[in-house]
């Protein structure tokens, strides 16, 4: 497990404001050499600290898309299990654990009802899942 320092929160950080940016961009913001930061980088990389570098877009850019928040509740010690298996679903886009009634809340994002009719469907057939709650999410204020 790699334990983060302050360099690595701010390459973080630095990475969530431009996730395109250059080694040698991230460099100068940090303070700190190319060769400095690609070994941070490289070692978050291999200890699985960064899954990955992504596109980060308005919520509101995409009005067709369905979205929803979904909460989970698991039985029992299935929890590793439920969440391996919710990760392999494209359509989760995000997943927490919790504390309360509810183990994971989940975000949903589906192109069209039916795919979050199918979605919905498939995570209450995951082996562990006891219940589960859905509010689709209308506007973003």
């Amino acid at each position: 497990m790699h334990i983060f320092d302050d360099l690595d929160r701010r390459l973080i950080a630095a990475l969530r404001e431009d996730g395109r940016a250059p080694v040698s961009k991230l460099a100068v913001i940090l303070g700190v050499s190319r060769a400095t930061v690609q070994t941070r980088l490289d070692r978050m990389m291999e200890s699985g600290a960064i899954l990955g570098f992504t596109v980060r877009f308005r919520q509101d850019y995409d009005t067709q898309a369905i979205r929803a928040i979904m909460m989970i509740q698991v039985a029992g010690r299935s929890t590793t299990a439920v969440i391996r298996q919710l990760r392999g679903m494209p359509e989760l886009v995000s997943l927490h654990t919790t504390n309360g009634a509810w183990d994971l809340i989940a975000e949903i994002r589906a192109e069209s009802l039916t795919d979050f009719d199918r979605v919905l469907r498939e995570v209450r057939t995951i082996d562990g899942i006891e219940n589960s709650e859905t509010s689709m999410l209308l506007s973003s204020v």
